[in-house]
Parts: C-alpha cells; structure tokens; sequence
C-alpha cells in the first residue's frame, strides 16, 4: 500500500497554485491574441491543479511516463470544465471554439508539465527534510522564471502586436491584440513604411550607428591600455586610481548636462554628432576601464613575462598575446557601450535641434505626441530595441565570459 506523506501534500498545494497561476497567465494570452473577453476561472484551476498533482504523484517516479503526465493534464481538462460549468474559458462553448480547445489543451499542458519538474524524482512516501526543501526551491525558481519571462515579453509582445494595428482599431478594443493578415503587408507594416518615409527615421538609424560605433571604437582605444597600465605597471597613486575609477558615476549626468551646453554652444558643436562623440566616451571609458582591468588581472602574467624575455617589446606583448586573450573581455565591453550610446537619451534631447541629426532615441522622444498616432510610437519602439536586442544575443556567450573572467582576481 502506498504511504502519503510531505511530498505528496506539498505538491498537492504546489499544484493549485502552478493551476492557477497559469489558468491566469494562459487566459490572458488568449485574451490578448484573439481579441475574445477571456475571463479566467482561477478557483477552477486551482482545483483541477489539486486533483491533476494527486493524480501525477500519487505514482512512483518510475511510472510517470510521458502517458501519464497525458492522463494527468486530461484529468486537469475535465475538472476545469466541471468545475467552471462548463466554460473553463470563461466563455460559452460555442464562442471562438477551436480557439478555445487549443488553449485549453495548452494550459492543461503547461499545468501537468509544471507539476511533473516540480515533483521529478521525488514519489509519494515521506522523505527527508532535504526533499521537501528541494520541492519547495524547484517551485519557487519555477515561479520566478514564470514570473521573470513574462515581466521581459509582455511588454515587448504588447509593443509589437501594438505597432501592427490601425488607430480604429486601438481606440475601438485596446485589449485586442489579433492580426488581420488578409489585409496585405503593406497594411500591416504601415507605421513602420511610414516612419521611413515621413518621420525620418533612417537617418535616425544612421545617426545612432555612427554615434554608437565612434564611442566603441574611442572608448576601447583609450580604455585598453588604461586598463592594462592599471592592472600591470607599477606607478605612483596605482591603487588609488584602480579604486577611484568610477567615481564619475557619483556626479549625476544631470548636473554635467548645463556646463557642457553652454561649453559646447561657444564651441559651436552643440548641434553636431561630434558634441555626442565627446560626450558619450567621457561616460563609457569609466566602466569599461573597471570591466577591463579586472580580466587583465586574471590573465597570467607569466605569459606576458615570457614574450619579454622572447624579445617583444611591452607594446608588441600587448598586441600579440594579452589582446588575443582578452577578446571576451573586449566584446563585453564593446556591446555593453554600444547599448549606452544607442540608448542615450539626455545629452542627445539637449544638445540637438536639427532633425537631420536626430539619434534615435531623440526621434522617438518626438513621436510622442498627441498628433502622431500611438501605433507609430510602439513601431519606433521596436526599432530601437530589435538591433540592440540581436547584438546582445549574438554577443552573449562573449558578454557572460567577460564579465565573469575577471571576477576572482579583479
């Protein structure tokens, strides 16, 4: 005869709550793409998480197979039903149908499947303490990844099917985020056809790359051989400079933001790119000197002490064995200044005034208005975020090693 014990309980109460979390988070995506008043049935959830948990542990791990975890979402379908009278939806069967069945199918999917991680290789007997505070973290990181995802993709989800609506549409259901694809393409991308063509969004584009790029390339051109000389070379004030590097981070930017307007307007770079140039290196070459001093600690200076003895000069050692090494390091950094400069917004709003010169967060910051329409704003949007967002996943393994390399030396 099998014994319940803590497992078994504890993941009885884990199950209402991953069934109604996601009865929740499912309707509401329904609600979403399909435009349909959703409503969920969150009391109904909970119970058919209940009885879908029991059903899915009251078994030993060895005989959850792919079939039961079936019969367990199943089980999770008809309790659902039952139990919100026959509208798990919140709506009348015989309303969006087919739509409703593939999201119900998809909850009761997501619901077993988060009960089964949850309770993976645990049965129903009483265990340890150890266990039971192990399906207690598996639930709590389970939540926070739920919880995480939806606070990054709900609002880029959002701003997207927002870009591709009409403003009759907007104004008529704010909630209804369906596409018409028989409208054609050029219907759907209208606010972005119509950026380029009368918001002067291209050369928006082209500012923000020359700007980004340029304070890549002077930022990495001052910040290497300071970083190295940190690191390396024995000099008067070393440690002092090494610990004092991002005390520029303590003056707000607010506060530089007058001075260097008035400087710059007797200059007469204040409406230019060049101004921006300036600026943006004064706030990168900073951090990405604390980024890059730290790997250069951890390299071992035994390989640099080896290129000297072979003949190479300090200037040679650098460029022919610590710079190969320190490639992580310096695409962390040059992907995490592009990001501050492409996103800039202060000094970019202050100093420019012609619109031929604007960099992209500074022509976003014009569409919002009450005479352009919102579609435009959230298409402009996505823009700005779609090339930093592919940088950053194209560049994340180099991201993650740069930032951890130094980590333990630095």
């Amino acid at each position: 005869m099998t014994r319940f014990g803590n497992i078994f309980y504890l993941c009885l109460l884990f199950g209402a709550l991953w069934g109604a979390v996601w009865t929740v988070l499912i309707t509401l995506l329904a609600l979403f793409i399909s435009g349909e008043l959703f409503q969920p049935q969150v009391t109904a959830g909970a119970v058919a998480g209940i009885i879908s948990a029991g059903v899915l542990t009251s078994f030993t791990p060895e005989k959850r197979s792919i079939g039961m975890r079936a019969l367990a979402g199943l089980v999770f379908i008809v309790v659902l039903t039952v139990g919100s009278g026959a509208t798990p939806m919140g709506l009348a069967p015989s309303t969006y149908s087919i739509g409703q069945l593939v999201f119900l199918v998809l909850l009761a999917w997501v619901a077993s499947q988060s009960i089964h991680l949850t309770a993976l290789g645990f049965g129903p007997a009483g265990e340890r303490r150890y266990n039971v505070e192990v399906i207690c973290l598996r639930f709590i990181k389970g939540f926070g990844l739920v919880a995480f995802t939806i606070a990054v993709a709900l609002p880029f989800f959002v701003m997207v099917m927002m870009s591709l609506k009409n403003q009759q549409l907007l104004l008529s259901n704010p909630l209804d985020f369906s596409l018409n694809f028989a409208q054609g393409a050029e219907a759907l991308f209208r606010s972005y056809i119509e950026l380029f063509t009368q918001y002067h969004f291209g050369s928006y584009l082209m500012n923000s790359a020359i700007v980004s790029v340029v304070t890549v390339l002077i930022t990495l051109f001052f910040a290497v051989p300071g970083a190295y000389a940190v690191a390396r070379l024995k000099f008067p004030g070393q440690h002092f400079l090494s610990r004092s590097i991002l005390l520029i981070y303590m003056v707000p930017m607010i506060v530089l933001v007058i001075p260097l307007y008035a400087i710059f307007s007797q200059l007469g770079m204040r409406n230019t790119l060049w101004g921006l140039m300036l600026v943006y290196p004064a706030t990168t070459i900073p951090v990405a000197l604390y980024m890059l001093q730290g790997y250069f600690r951890g390299i071992p200076a035994e390989l640099e002490e080896a290129g000297l003895m072979d003949g190479l000069t300090r200037l040679n050692v650098i460029r022919k064995i610590t710079l190969p090494l320190a490639l992580p390091a310096l695409a962390s950094v040059a992907l995490y200044v592009f990001m501050i400069a492409w996103n800039e917004f202060l000094f970019a709003f202050m100093f420019l005034d012609n619109v031929d010169l604007y960099t992209l967060s500074r022509g976003i910051a014009e569409l919002n208005s009450s005479e352009v329409p919102r579609q435009h704003l959230m298409a402009g949007a996505v823009i700005a975020t779609v090339p930093v967002l592919a940088l950053f996943l194209w560049f994340e393994r180099f991201l993650v090693a740069g930032l951890t390399a130094g980590s333990v030396k630095g």
